[in-house]
């Protein structure tokens, strides 16, 4: 997969463990504008599925997308409200 998606903001929070990519991940969505996508760099491998559920079990987000490229792992998390 690749992702092609407007980008409004870039999160890097490589080197951090969990559950840092997904506080700073809700912290970024907060400050977006609904509609707007959200691209988050990671290293932990557990953020594949530390993001995933908390998109899952938090309304108002969308992930749309995760790929893995190497050691760092995408996130495309939308804000729908």
């Amino acid at each position: 997969m690749s992702a092609e998606f407007d980008i409004a903001e870039t999160l890097d929070v490589k080197g951090e463990s969990c559950p840092m990519p997904v506080v700073k991940t809700k912290g970024a969505i907060d400050g977006l504008a609904a509609g707007d996508i959200l691209e988050v760099l990671a290293t932990d491998s557990g953020s594949m599925s530390d993001i995933d559920g908390w998109a899952s079990g938090t309304d108002g987000v969308e992930l749309v997308e995760q790929e893995e490229r190497g050691d760092v792992y995408k996130h495309y998390v939308r804000k729908m409200e």
